[in-house]
């Protein structure tokens, strides 16, 4: 053996047999560990997975919010018992859309990821002593984009409420109106609004709760009309992003701006409520508003 291959010469064996063990070792250590800690986005902290899951997926040291999907709401929010409605829609690709990919490939993979028909959950149940209609929105699908489906589930919502004076939350998390369904995804936004005018006449309560993120056609309609209008801590809440504006109006924004602390100063919410108050605080503006 030559001068330069001595130096990955092992004393105590062949230098290739020692460099699979090694690998061995770091891949059964990389297996033992993996899944079992998370980076907080909020001050970059490496914590333990199960810690923050035992804290509503709040980081124990900054109290980042983390985004729960919308079964992990409806469990947050509604006691035990709750039934899902209004199952089973599915989006029929209006436009035969494609971009990167088709759209028909886009819904396929987000059904397979998330086990969901489309990007929202409707669910009765009680919260508290209260029976309500819950319609929570899945983020994980396609950026809990509102197309027609999401349009028609919250509006069922909205005419279950109604018709059974049971009060409304919404909890909002999507990046606006699903361009890919055209014209038929914007008036979505008309469609709900127009039933939440209906619900409103009937004098029956709507919270909605806005998440991280909650922009575009749905901040543009249903998730700021509520009675009542709360979001989570440090929620990114808008119309168009910051970057978008930043070069329109050719102006820095100031510090926070669209986040919901930024929102409540300026009196575009009502409230600023921690995820593990939020259930309680529901429930205390449900008894006032039911008085």
């Amino acid at each position: 053996m030559g001068f330069g291959m001595s130096w990955f010469k092992r004393e105590n064996g062949d230098y290739e047999s020692g460099l699979q063990e090694n690998g061995q070792d770091a891949t059964e250590k990389n297996v033992r560990t993996e899944g079992l800690f998370i980076k907080c986005a909020g001050c970059r902290s490496v914590i333990v997975k199960a810690e923050v899951e035992a804290n509503l997926n709040v980081c124990p040291k900054c109290q980042y919010h983390f985004k729960l999907d919308a079964r992990q709401r409806i469990e947050l929010l509604l006691e035990p018992g709750y039934e899902l409605v209004d199952k089973g829609l599915r989006s029929t690709d209006p436009l035969n859309f494609t971009d990167v990919k088709s759209y028909k490939q886009r819904l396929r993979k987000a059904r397979e990821d998330t086990g969901l028909d489309d990007a929202i959950i409707n669910a009765i149940g009680n919260m508290g002593h209260h029976a309500v209609v819950l319609s929570a929105m899945e983020y994980g699908f396609i950026g809990g984009s509102m197309g027609a489906v999401v349009g028609e589930t919250i509006a069922r919502a909205v005419d279950r409420a109604r018709l059974q004076r049971k009060p409304l939350i919404v909890v909002a998390a999507s990046g606006g109106a699903r361009m890919m369904e055209g014209i038929v995804s914007l008036m979505q936004m008309a469609k709900i609004s127009t039933a939440l005018a209906q619900l409103d006449e009937a004098k029956v309560p709507y919270i909605c709760v806005l998440t991280d993120p909650t922009t575009g056609g749905v901040t543009a309609s249903f998730a700021m009309l509520g009675d009542l209008n709360i979001a989570e801590p440090g929620a990114l809440i808008g119309f168009a992003g910051p970057r978008v504006i930043e070069q329109t109006i050719r102006q820095k924004l100031p510090e926070g701006f669209q986040r919901s602390e930024f929102l409540l100063e300026k009196g575009f919410l009502d409230a600023v409520v921690h995820r593990r108050d939020l259930k309680g605080y529901l429930i205390r503006a449900l008894d006032f508003m039911k008085t």
